[in-house]
């Protein structure tokens, strides 16, 4: 198969979709790799890293789009990259549909098949493509929030881990699968007051023994929830409903309880995040101010790390990448059901009940 891998886009986004090492194993299975130049130069990965591992470098996205018939990309397709969708392709990315109606009617315009990490299960019902990000996340979380908790950030001049006689600030935590424990171990690690809540009490019950007394547990209602959002100088949101939208879990009227200064990393972002205030950010312009309380809502965190991100996602996209290309996928999915649940549009149709659901549009199964 001929597989080509694109400069990425969006607004700081630095990560590449297969790295030198990936493209060797892809080329060792036989296959055509292209690269369009300069696409690993965010992770310190020139094209002569590339061409060293058995691919071509091409000059523009035009051109990779037109050789290649499966694209592996890490964000979902910005609008010029979806104008180059053809029926013919096969995409493999991040594609966080749920929260983006525009991307999926043009994906389904472009009657490529659409396979989004995202949506990945393993035969546990997890999802192994999402979960290096959500780790990288997690940890990032609480490195902005620290910052921007900073009096020269607008913040309210909290030190996270307080020093001795002073205590160390409250973080509230929503959520606890995978960017909610990575979150907390880093709060942990910087001596923050951390509670983690959730509404599962088997997975409260495993953090507990996972933290012991670092941390503490509670049960997400709506008045646990405000109640958190009040006393907390940090508020991390990181729910996830797999392929649907984020629920509102924080209201405006919430934020009025806050403590001036206070802050909000949304992680469920991409999903559409899980604060009724958030809106999607960029590097460029991270935060914004409502009510007092600064909003970090950036929709690609990752990227701002760039290759340990890559690093971290090649490692878990790789045998999946290897599987659509040595058997195509129609042929992978059929043997795979857990990737078969990463379909989520071809023929111009959603094929993902939760998208479908999300963005109120017809789902249809496929054959």
């Amino acid at each position: 198969m001929r597989v080509g891998v694109p400069k990425e886009i969006k607004n700081h986004e630095y990560r590449v979709g297969l790295t030198p090492a990936s493209v060797k194993e892809l080329v060792a299975a036989g296959h055509e790799l292209f690269v369009e130049t300069g696409a690993g130069s965010g992770i310190d990965c020139p094209d002569a890293a590339f061409q060293k591992s058995g691919a071509t470098v091409v000059p523009n996205a035009g051109e990779l789009f037109k050789t290649a018939e499966m694209i592996v990309k890490v964000k979902e397709p910005q609008p010029d990259e979806i104008a180059l969708l053809e029926p013919h392709h096969l995409l493999f990315t991040y594609l966080h549909l749920a929260a983006d109606k525009p991307q999926a009617e043009g994906l389904m315009k472009s009657g490529a098949t659409c396979i989004a990490y995202e949506t990945v299960t393993s035969r546990t019902g997890a999802l192994p493509l999402l979960k290096p990000m959500s780790e990288v996340a997690g940890r990032m979380s609480v490195q902005v929030g620290a910052h921007y908790l900073e009096k020269e950030q607008g913040g309210r001049g909290v030190l996270l881990g307080g020093v001795p006689g002073v205590a160390p600030a409250k973080v509230a935590i929503l959520g606890g699968g995978v960017s909610g424990i990575n979150a907390a171990q880093m709060a942990v690690g910087m001596r923050a007051d951390v509670t983690i809540y959730d509404i599962s009490m088997e997975r409260l019950a495993e953090l507990d023994m996972f933290f012991s007394s670092q941390i503490k547990t509670a049960y997400a209602t709506r008045a646990s929830i405000a109640r958190a959002v009040e006393e907390a100088e940090l508020v991390i949101g990181a729910v996830l409903v797999p392929g649907a939208a984020a629920p509102k879990l924080v209201t405006r009227d919430m934020l009025k309880t806050m403590k001036r200064g206070s802050v909000l990393v949304d992680i469920a972002i991409d999903q559409g995040g899980c604060f009724e205030t958030s809106t999607p950010t960029t590097h460029d312009e991270p935060v914004f101010e409502v009510e007092g309380v600064i909003h970090y809502c950036v929709a690609n965190m990752p990227g701002a790390v760039s290759r340990t991100s890559t690093f971290a996602l090649n490692n878990a996209t790789l045998p999946f990448a290897l599987k659509l290309a040595n058997l195509g996928a129609d042929e992978a999915m059929r043997q795979d059901p857990h990737l078969a649940n990463g379909l989520n549009v071809s023929d111009g149709r959603i094929r993902h009940e939760a998208v479908a659901e999300a963005l109120d549009l017809p789902f249809e199964a496929a054959a």
